[in-house]
């Protein structure tokens, strides 16, 4: 029900891990994230987020299972 209510705008953050969350548009991002590109609702960047992070896995560990494999 709150997020319902909620109608602040906010961006689709990600980190040098290749991780994603959501940030108040209005807020400077934190150090170590940047602007993904996307930017609305919660509702609509949460969904944004669920479509495109399909491999939770951190970068650095995805990285090194791939070399293990070569």
């Amino acid at each position: 029900m709150a997020d319902e209510a909620d109608i602040r705008e906010y961006l689709v953050v990600l980190n040098h891990e290749e991780q994603y969350s959501v940030w108040w548009a209005e807020r400077d991002i934190p150090a170590g994230w940047r602007a993904e590109g996307t930017r609305g609702p919660k509702k609509d960047c949460l969904a944004h987020i669920a479509s495109v992070w399909t491999d939770m896995r951190p970068l650095s560990l995805r990285q090194r299972m791939a070399a293990v494999q070569k």
